[in-house]
């Protein structure tokens, strides 16, 4: 049997600092474990992803670690902390409310949290997709949410904040969770690059973060798909591959030729990115987040909002250089009205390319503007 382990699980954070994207919740909850003042109930809120079952599990191991370091973190050492690691505690009980969300659940549950702790000073009961429990789930679970035992605390992880009932959210110290920043993301993957000994381009992994969409765990995951088809050599190149995602270059061209005029090196280009298996509409979408990008960097002021790699930046940069920002604001106006009309089109190739035409003759119709 093989000893692989999936870089979500590898290198799942184990403390608060090693926690990626929510500094702000992993302070504040710190200086409650320093200063003696921890609620009873937690909501933990979030897309998938950011870390809520994460953090979860570092405040369960740290606030029963018998020896915590002056950084208020677990000290990994301990017997409490030994047996968490190992999987054993007894100290922390984990419900999956999407497969067990009847009140015979919830009421077994309750049973248990009368029991005080052997080891350590709390009982910690983490429920995830919290909002599964069915309505008299939730009726059942009020009361000892309310007034829990002194031993007791629940941390409760939820995607859906909006389906959990209020008298439920009234009981709760409330953490909403922000999707975590491309550059985060990035940094992290190349930090775990470095550990396995894989020699990855910047570039390649920035690609990987904007896919995952703010979810630290899809990234590994993608990043673990990729080192699997590529090696120990993580390119860009290999990324837009494996991804079927559509290079920069093509957009940069485009504009170039939208720039010069250029109709038919327009359209042969869009053939060839058609006969690379792209979809239409996608290539509508990815153009307009690439004049969207040029439109951002024509003030130093919102360069900070491009989230691609340096190298890709310094590319933006230059082209947005070269065009006038009421250009480019033309240019989202017809894409923007390509892209509500495309699914109604009956051509739709025919669609993108007269799209495509029309941004060829922005230049023109702007000079004839001029007094």
């Amino acid at each position: 049997m093989s000893d692989y382990i999936v870089s979500a699980r590898k290198y799942r954070p184990q403390t608060f600092d090693t926690l990626v994207g929510q500094k702000s919740i992993a302070t504040t909850l710190k200086n409650a474990i320093k200063n003696d003042q921890l609620a009873q109930a937690f909501l933990f809120c979030g897309s998938r992803g950011v870390g809520k079952t994460s953090t979860a599990r570092i405040l369960a191991k740290t606030i029963n670690c018998s020896n915590r370091t002056e950084n208020i973190e677990a000290c990994g050492e301990c017997e409490s902390c030994l047996s968490f690691d190992e999987g054993q505690s007894l100290n922390v009980y984990e419900l999956d409310a999407a497969s067990n969300n009847s009140v015979e659940d919830i009421r077994s549950l309750i049973d248990q949290v009368r029991i005080a702790p052997q080891l350590g000073a709390y009982k910690v009961y983490i429920i995830d997709e919290v909002h599964m429990l069915s309505t008299a789930a939730f009726n059942a679970f009020l009361k000892t949410l309310e007034e829990p035992p002194k031993h007791a605390i629940f941390i409760l992880a939820t995607t859906e904040k909006h389906k959990i009932i209020p008298t439920i959210l009234s009981r709760c110290q409330i953490f909403d969770f922000n999707r975590i920043k491309i550059s985060d993301i990035a940094d992290h993957l190349s930090q775990i690059a470095v550990k396995e000994g894989i020699d990855a381009e910047n570039e390649g992994l920035h690609l990987i973060a904007q896919k995952a969409d703010g979810a630290l765990r899809d990234a590994l995951s993608i990043f673990d798909q990729i080192v699997s088809f590529s090696g120990k050599t993580l390119t860009y190149k290999t990324v837009i591959e494996n991804l079927n995602v559509l290079d920069y270059d093509y957009y940069f061209r485009l504009v170039e030729y939208a720039l010069d005029e250029d109709v038919s090196s327009s359209l042969l280009l869009y053939h060839e990115i058609v006969d690379n298996g792209f979809d239409g509409h996608q290539f509508i979408i990815g153009l307009s987040e690439h004049y969207r990008n040029l439109l951002i960097c024509k003030d130093q002021k919102t360069v900070e909002l491009l989230e691609v790699a340096d190298s890709i930046k310094e590319k933006y940069l230059e082209q947005s250089g070269q065009i006038e920002a009421k250009h480019i604001m033309r240019a989202l106006g017809v894409l923007s009205k390509a892209d509500g009309s495309y699914k109604a089109s009956k051509n739709q190739r025919l669609l993108v390319e007269l799209t495509l035409m029309q941004l060829c003759s922005i230049k023109n119709e702007l000079e004839k503007k001029k007094p």
